[in-house]
Parts: structure tokens; sequence; C-alpha cells
């Protein structure tokens, strides 16, 4: 199959739309950069070599058992339910991506699985690098690796296939790049690469919205750097922590949310400089010794989620300023996943469960806890409930009274994927506190980060 980019040299990423099989396609040609060291090959387990793998119990969790589903069925809202299990024996699930009717998932398998409508659409393979991260934007699809690629496709308008159409940083610029010295910085001891390469794995990606154009790339490197998507141009790498970036957010106004290994979440602001961008610190929001593995902004208000690997969920809300709001618990492990889709968040964690929270009036509560998984939790996408994207909700009638209907995907170590539909109803919260400023999820001992500090922006 032919590739547009010049990127690309032979078959090693050639898409294989196939139908379901019981095992992945082995035997990978090498990738385009081949002095990673051997430790991010496949031959290593990602999860055991991992800093997200820290599944302590959390030492401020004290609700019931069977709140985190044991000792009991878990509790769900009315219209909340499990409605599938999508499986194939190609690896553990570390990445998710959705739009619509189309469902991505990327494991340590290599391969990019398409599913529509929960069911098995095919998929493409990559030659290398587990698929930590995946993101969708406009017409393109972004795959982030364990080797330190970031990979860039399509689907084909003539016969729906995806195929690779390039990756970033992009061959020309790698190699004009290479030639002067200036662009080499020291990654580790004795050793420098290129500042448009990610010399490590690439474990999160977020776009921006369509108007700036821009996609945010966070590594293992302890940098994140800044792509313009139009050209795949590498506008500007920031070292950014003392540890591996786990999460970043591109979020409003401007700004750019960071969460790493070494405890700390960040706040960047952008700024347009000529054609590129520069980012500047604003504020470090969290300094604890639990790495921090995932981050969320509300998709309506300016609240901010941030889950580690103790177990908790920190938020921070405001418009002009961000001010800490408090600490969601529940989780007994590590939380690995957030994601937000109108008044919800959901959080996925080592304890094999999701818990499912709403947001109102500034106070959050738990409306459902999602068990079923038998294996942590990696990652979790959203997208609304609708006869577009699930077959049997074409034949529901229509539902009036004003709740949002929510598909959820979870994806795990179990290797498989689950389907969810999670509404925003609740009979009666699951465990709500009552009282002026004392929610159900009152802050730990010893948390310096009341709601009387604040974190301005301006």
């Amino acid at each position: 199959m032919h590739h547009s980019d010049p990127n690309y040299s032979g078959t090693d990423d050639e898409c294989s739309n196939r139908n379901s099989s019981s095992s992945a396609t082995g035997g990978a040609s090498p990738g385009f950069y081949n002095d990673y060291p051997s430790s991010f090959s496949g031959e290593c387990s990602p999860y055991n070599m991992s800093p997200w793998n820290q599944t302590m119990a959390s030492p401020w969790s004290h609700h019931s058992e069977s709140m985190a589903g044991q000792g009991g069925a878990p509790t769900m809202a009315p219209g909340t339910s499990l409605i599938s299990s999508l499986v194939r024996e190609e690896g553990h699930i570390y990445s998710l991506a959705a739009k619509g009717d189309a469902l991505y998932t990327g494991s340590d398998s290599k391969n990019i699985r398409v599913w529509r409508k929960q069911k098995d659409s095919g998929g493409f393979k990559s030659s290398s690098g587990l698929v930590k991260a995946i993101v969708i934007s406009g017409e393109r699809i972004f795959t982030g690796h364990q080797d330190g690629k970031i990979r860039v496709w399509k689907v084909s308008p003539k016969n729906g296939l995806h195929k690779r159409v390039g990756s970033l940083p992009r061959l020309r610029d790698f190699l004009r790049g290479s030639l002067n010295p200036s662009n080499y910085v020291e990654v580790r001891k004795n050793r420098s690469a290129l500042w448009i390469r990610h010399s490590d794995a690439v474990s999160c990606l977020s776009p921006t919205d369509a108007a700036q154009g821009l996609l945010y790339s966070g590594s293992w490197d302890r940098t994140f750097k800044v792509w313009r998507i139009s050209d795949s141009k590498c506008l500007e790498s920031v070292v950014a922590h003392d540890d591996n970036v786990n999460a970043i957010v591109a979020a409003f106004d401007g700004l750019v949310f960071t969460g790493s290994a070494d405890g700390t979440v960040k706040v960047w602001k952008r700024e347009v400089q000529g054609k590129g961008t520069k980012h500047s610190p604003v504020q470090t929001l969290l300094k604890q010794e639990h790495a921090v593995n995932a981050l969320a902004v509300s998709a309506v208000a300016p609240v901010l989620y941030c889950g580690s690997s103790d177990g908790l969920v920190n938020c921070w809300e405001g418009d002009r300023q961000l001010v800490h709001a408090g600490v969601l618990r529940g989780h007994k492990k590590a939380v690995f996943c957030l994601a937000a889709a109108g008044a919800l968040l959901f959080s996925g964690s080592a304890d094999n469960t999701i818990m499912v929270w709403r947001r109102d009036g500034g106070v959050h509560s738990c409306l459902s806890v999602l068990s079923g998984h038998t294996e942590p939790i990696r990652c979790l996408a959203v997208v609304e409930y609708n006869k577009e994207n699930v077959a049997a909700a074409a034949a529901e009638s229509v539902d009036n009274s004003g709740v949002s209907r929510w598909i959820v995907y979870s994806g795990s170590l179990d290797k498989s994927i689950k389907v969810w539909r999670v509404t925003d109803e609740a009979a009666e919260p699951m465990f709500q506190g009552s009282g002026e400023g004392s929610q159900m999820f009152d802050r730990y001992p010893g948390d310096t980060f009341g709601a009387s500090s604040s974190s301005s922006f301006r």
C-alpha cells in the first residue's frame, strides 16, 4: 500500500484490516529510530516497568467494602448498566479513543483495533512500541508509543481502510535537524538527542480545538512537546518535570496542565510568538510523594481533576483563579485514568472499578461504582449515548426527562474493553457530606491545599 508521507519506508505500519482472530500478528520490522534502549521493547512488561505500578491501598480510603465492589454487588444509578464486553487476545489494553460510533483501542500487541457499534471492524498495525495513547483530531488519528514515536493515521476515502500518513517528527525535519549540533539536548547522562524528538515513551497526547490546531505530547523523557497539526512541525519542547510526564491536558484560556510521576501538577500558559509558541510556568498546584497518573478537565465548568497512585482524586475549581476544592475518596488503589463528560467524572483504578461522580453546585457525589473487570483499569473514553453509536438505542423510546446518558468504554489489563451505559440520574447518592463546606470528600490529614488557598493565573 502506498503511503503519502515521505517518512514511510517499507510496510512496517501497513494497515491490517482483518476480521477477529485469536492472537495478535507477530514479527514486525524495525521502526525508523532504533536507538532507543532495549528496555522499551516489547520484551519487558510495561506494567512492571511503569512508575504507575504503585497499587498500594489508599491510606485515606475508609468507605465500605461493598462500595468498591468487594463483598457485595456494586451499586449503580438508575439506567446505568453494562452493555457488552469486547475481547480480543491481543494484549493488555492501555489506550482508548472514541468518536461517534467508532472506538480505537491500543494494546501492547502493537495493534490498534477499530470497533464500530461494539463490533470488530478490523485494525491497523504499528511496527513497534506498545500503544500508550490515542487521540482523534479532525480526520487524523494520533497514536503515542512506548518506543518514543507518534504515528499519524487517516481513513482512506476509497476503501475505508486506515493507513499511516506520517509520524512526528517528520523524517525530513529529523534529518535536517540532525546536521546542526545546537539542535541536540542532553536526555540522560552521556546521551543526547534532537530536541524535536521524544527520547522515551510517549505517555499522553492532547489536541487543542481546531482553531488552535495544536497537538501536545507528554513523555517519560520529562518533556512535553507542541506540534502544529497542519504541517506536523514541532514548535516547542519544554522540560516540564523531574520525572516522567504521565498526563497532559490542553484546556481553557490557553492553559495547559501536566501531571508527573514526581508527584506534581503544573500549570502552563501558552503564548503565540510569530509562527511558534512559548509556554511559561504559571503555578504548581500539587506537590506530593505519590505519582500523578491522570488529569481531566470538566466539560461544563472550569474544574481540573487529578488522579494519583494514592487512590485519591484532587480537584480545583475557579474562573479567574483555581482553588483547591477537595479530594474525592473511594478507590482503594491507584487511580490510573480519568474522563469527564457533562457534569460527570469517571475514575478508573487499580482496584478494578470505575467510580462515577457528579458535580452539582460545586458539590461532588458518587452515583455508581462500575465493577466487572478483573485487572487494573488503564484507560477510559466517553461519548454521548444515541442511536448512532449504540444499535440498541435505536429501539429505545426517547428520554425527555432531561437525564443525560453516556457510553463509557473502559480498557483493562485483563485484555478486555467493557461498554457501559451511564446516566447522571441518581435516586440517592451513594455518599455525600452535609453541612457548609463539609463535602463527602473531606480533605485528607495534612492537606496544605485547602479551600482558602488559591492559584492565580492572571
